[in-house]
């Protein structure tokens, strides 16, 4: 019976401890009830605001990095290096800012209404200092590939409307041109395999290695070829699902087009 109290007694007592739990329920009730893609000028969060082109995605963005800490890592400088691919409306670079003040952020954006939203974000909270923001997608070549505009965190060069012609970086050349990178996050909505593959061989100075892994119900599978990279690496992976459980026995064609979301955690140790 004690431990069923303790049980219930403790979401309250978390609850009354985290202010960032309690500005994710203020930003809820307050924006919650908004469709996707509701642009709004300056919400104000803690002690930020910010312009934000899809109210849903900015809210649980916002409980992800501020609540749950998905992004959160431990250094020995306090200039860390910091790639940022898929850096959204400036969320992720917020944070890494605020964990790390001094952090040099390279803050990789393919959408260009986004990335304009990204830069202003920063500016107007006064953490655009030491960040480099690079209005192009992050691919394995830079001859520049087709990009289907969402609005908001879900641009993917496998969309199929509003497509426009984007500039790419290769990212393993920027890799290789850093004698150290301290955290290198992952999130370009389904590109994250063909980018990992041709970087493979340009990893040994990444210290902390985040993936967001996108299984698209009309492609191959890439997850075993993906997590290969981590072990080649000598990074130690851990795995969280973002896909709600369905039954793909018995719902065998009735699965949405993206079937399969993960985070992919590799440290190195």
């Amino acid at each position: 019976m004690i431990n069923l109290l303790k049980d219930m007694i403790r979401p309250f007592y978390h609850y009354a401890k985290d202010e960032n739990l309690k500005e994710f329920y203020r930003l809820y009730d307050n924006w919650g009830r908004y469709e996707r893609y509701t642009e709004v000028k300056d919400v104000k969060f803690l002690s930020y605001s910010f312009d934000v082109p899809d109210l849903p995605s900015f809210i649980w963005q916002f409980k992800e990095l501020f609540v749950d800490k998905l992004y959160k890592f431990k250094v020995y400088s306090n200039e860390p290096i910091i790639y940022d691919c898929g850096a959204n409306i400036g969320l992720s670079c917020l944070y890494f800012k605020k964990l790390y003040p001094k952090a040099k952020i390279k803050a990789f954006e393919a959408d260009p209404k986004i990335a304009k939203v990204l830069e202003n974000n920063l500016a107007k909270n006064g953490v655009l200092n030491g960040v480099e923001i690079l209005n192009s997608a992050v691919w394995i070549d830079e001859k520049g590939i087709e990009f289907s505009s969402e609005g908001a965190d879900g641009g993917s060069i496998y969309g199929d409307e509003n497509k426009i012609k984007m500039k790419t970086i290769r990212l393993k050349d920027y890799l290789e041109r850093e004698k150290h990178i301290d955290m290198l996050k992952i999130d370009i909505e389904g590109a994250e395999y063909e980018v990992l593959k041709d970087c493979k061989d340009s990893l040994s100075n990444v210290e902390n290695l985040f993936v967001e892994y996108h299984s698209w119900n009309k492609t191959e599978q890439k997850l075993g070829e993906i997590l290969e990279i981590f072990e080649k690496n000598e990074f130690r992976y851990y795995i969280e699902s973002l896909t709600k459980r369905k039954n793909p026995f018995i719902n065998k064609g009735e699965l949405e087009n993206m079937d399969l979301q993960l985070n992919i955690f590799g440290a190195r140790r």
